[in-house]
């Protein structure tokens, strides 16, 4: 049994009992795809639930979860943190649930218990681990756009993504740390596990990285322009689409509540160019550009979409972020 999903169970275990007076305990079992069953003790009643483990929730993980649900008549999800919009999502499809504070959802027959209020669990933060810092995931995410790009020379990654040596060697000891750069000869490293690096990437780039990136929140001068998007003449290689409207036109499937921009132009030069208004409430929103890598075209990479489409976290998002990463990223 992992070390870690212990932790996370003896936590929730912990914390129920405390905040709501809720006696659990668990076993593990060799069941393919699940960690153990747990016993709650709820008024003298015991419920019984097989468990599975993350350290991580994403939204595009719940397919996966009803599957199970199907499987086993009693299943629960358990996990550290679980936000707000996927906790509704399991609700609706029958799916208990155990947070890491002793929030808990669950329906057995006559009975349900359904607590929430209790503050959210602080992060671990992994301090040694630098490829997930907020200079590590600008790196990581050159070298998912390039994967020839962690074979070369510390010296040239370096010039090549705009980042000091020393970070490069700690970045790259990270990804080695995590398992997810692999030796295949005494010279060259593969990556393994690309799509759970993938989306552990775009964890940590909607928490730690993005929000710094933010230029700020527009809206359209002239409302129509927002209608019709697609007729605005972004400025080649300094400014892209991303998010919604980059998907719509990769996939024609996503109709864009609001407009991303990743750009290298400046505020007064977005507003000056494209008739925009500051506007905290507004439906367009810019980020600075932090990539060095060439990409063609009116979009940004791929990746970055899929990215600021998982952690939209709902299901029209989900369906198309499932479409670009099928289409674009998988091969």
């Amino acid at each position: 049994m992992d070390m870690n999903i212990e932790k996370v169970i003896y936590q929730a275990l912990e914390n129920l009992k405390l905040n709501a007076n809720i006696q659990g305990t668990w076993e593990e079992h060799a069941l393919k795809g699940v960690d153990g069953t747990l016993e709650l003790i709820v008024n003298n009643q015991v419920f019984k639930y097989t468990i599975e483990v993350k350290n991580q929730l994403r939204i595009n993980q719940l397919d996966h979860f009803m599957d199970l649900r199907k499987r086993y008549k009693h299943f629960m999800v358990l996990a550290p943190r679980i936000y707000p919009g996927l906790k509704e999502e399991f609700r609706k499809a029958d799916i208990s649930y155990l947070e890491g504070n002793g929030n808990i959802y669950f329906r057995d027959g006559k009975s349900v218990i359904w607590i929430e209020g209790n503050k959210p669990l602080k992060e671990d933060r992994d301090i040694e681990n630098r490829a997930f810092t907020k200079t590590g995931l600008k790196v990581v995410f050159e070298f998912l756009l390039n994967e020839k790009l962690f074979n070369l020379p510390y010296r040239q990654i370096s010039e090549q993504t705009g980042t000091g040596l020393a970070n490069i060697a700690n970045i790259i000891a990270g990804l080695k740390k995590s398992g997810y750069l692999i030796p295949v000869n005494q010279k060259e490293f593969k990556l393994l596990n690309k799509k759970e690096l993938i989306d552990a990437w775009s964890d940590a780039y909607d928490s730690k990285l993005k929000p710094n990136l933010m230029i700020g929140r527009f809206r359209n001068l002239n409302e129509q322009d927002f209608t019709h998007w697609k007729s605005l003449h972004l400025q080649e290689n300094k400014t892209m689409w991303g998010s919604e409207p980059a998907a719509d036109i990769l996939t024609n499937y996503l109709r864009p509540a609001e407009l991303t921009l990743y750009t290298i132009e400046s505020r007064n030069e977005l507003m000056k160019q494209y008739r925009l208004v500051p506007d905290e409430k507004g439906t367009v929103v810019a980020y600075k550009k932090f990539w060095n890598t060439e990409v063609q075209g009116k979009t940004v990479p791929a990746l970055l979409i899929y990215a600021d489409l998982v952690n939209i976290n709902d299901r029209r998002s989900l369906e198309t972020a499932k479409k670009i990463y099928d289409e674009y990223i998988q091969n």
